[in-house]
C-alpha cells in the first residue's frame, strides 16, 4: 500500500483558502447589484478543483493531454455579464495552480498585488454624470425573449426627460439583442442609480451610459 502524502490535502486546503480570499476581493470591490453569490462559492471551489488537477496531471505530460479532452466535453452556457469577473475567474484558477505546486508565497503575493489593484481600481468613478441638456447613449444587451421596452418604462421615466430606441442589433452570437437609446436625463437624475436598478431586471445582462461621442466600441 502506498503511503499516503500528506502534503496533496494540505495544497487543496490551501487553494480553498485563496478561493475564499479572491471571492471576498470580488465582493468587496464589486457594487452590491453586480454581486453574485454564485460567482463566489464558484471562485472558491474554483481554486480547489485547479489544485487537485494539478496533483493528477503532475509531470505526465499524457496524462495532462488526456485530462484537456476529458474536460473538452463540457461546455459552459452561462453568459458572463462583467468582463471583469472573468478577470476574477482566471485569478482563482492561477491561485489554485499555485497552492497545487506549493508555490505558495506567489499565491499570497499575488493575493497582495492583484487584490490591490482590484481594490484600487473599485475606487474609480465610473459612471459619467449628466450635465443639464446633454444627450446620452443608453445601450441594455439582453436575452431575446425579454421585452425591454416594456420592463424599462417605469425606471426609465424617473430618471430620463426623453429616451428614444436609436437602434437594435444582435449579439453574443444571436444569443442576445442590444438595445442603444438617445437619452436626455431628468434634473435629477443619478446615472448610476439608473444602470443598478436596470441591471437588476430579469434577463438584461449589460447596461452601458456613455456620453453621445464616446461610443467607440
Amino acid at each position: 500500500m502506498p503511503e499516503l502524502d500528506w502534503n496533496i490535502p494540505i495544497r487543496v486546503a490551501v487553494a480553498i483558502l485563496y478561493g475564499a480570499a479572491v471571492a471576498w476581493i470580488h465582493q468587496r470591490t464589486s457594487k452590491p447589484a453586480d454581486a453574485s453569490p454564485s460567482l463566489q462559492a464558484t471562485l472558491v471551489l474554483l481554486a480547489g478543483l485547479i489544485a487537485m488537477v494539478t496533483q493528477v496531471i503532475g509531470d505526465n505530460v499524457a496524462r495532462a493531454f488526456s485530462l484537456v479532452g476529458a474536460l473538452s466535453i463540457v461546455r459552459f452556457r452561462t453568459v458572463v455579464r462583467d468582463t471583469r469577473d472573468t478577470a476574477f475567474v482566471i485569478f482563482a484558477v492561477v491561485a489554485g495552480m499555485a497552492a497545487g505546486s506549493q508555490a505558495y508565497w506567489l499565491g499570497a503575493a499575488g493575493m497582495i498585488i492583484v487584490g490591490g489593484a482590484a481594490f484600487a481600481m473599485a475606487n474609480r468613478k465610473t459612471i459619467v454624470e449628466p450635465v443639464e441638456g446633454e444627450e446620452f447613449s443608453l445601450r441594455i444587451r439582453a436575452g431575446l425573449a425579454v421585452d425591454v421596452e416594456a420592463s424599462i418604462s417605469d425606471i426609465a421615466k424617473l430618471h430620463c426627460a426623453a429616451r428614444t430606441l436609436t437602434s437594435v442589433a444582435t449579439s453574443k452570437q444571436g444569443g442576445a439583442l442590444d438595445y442603444t437609446y438617445a437619452v436626455t436625463p431628468s434634473t435629477d437624475a443619478v446615472p448610476e442609480e439608473l444602470v443598478k436598478k436596470l441591471n437588476r431586471i430579469e434577463g438584461v445582462q449589460e447596461v452601458r451610459w456613455i456620453r453621445r461621442g464616446q461610443e467607440a466600441e
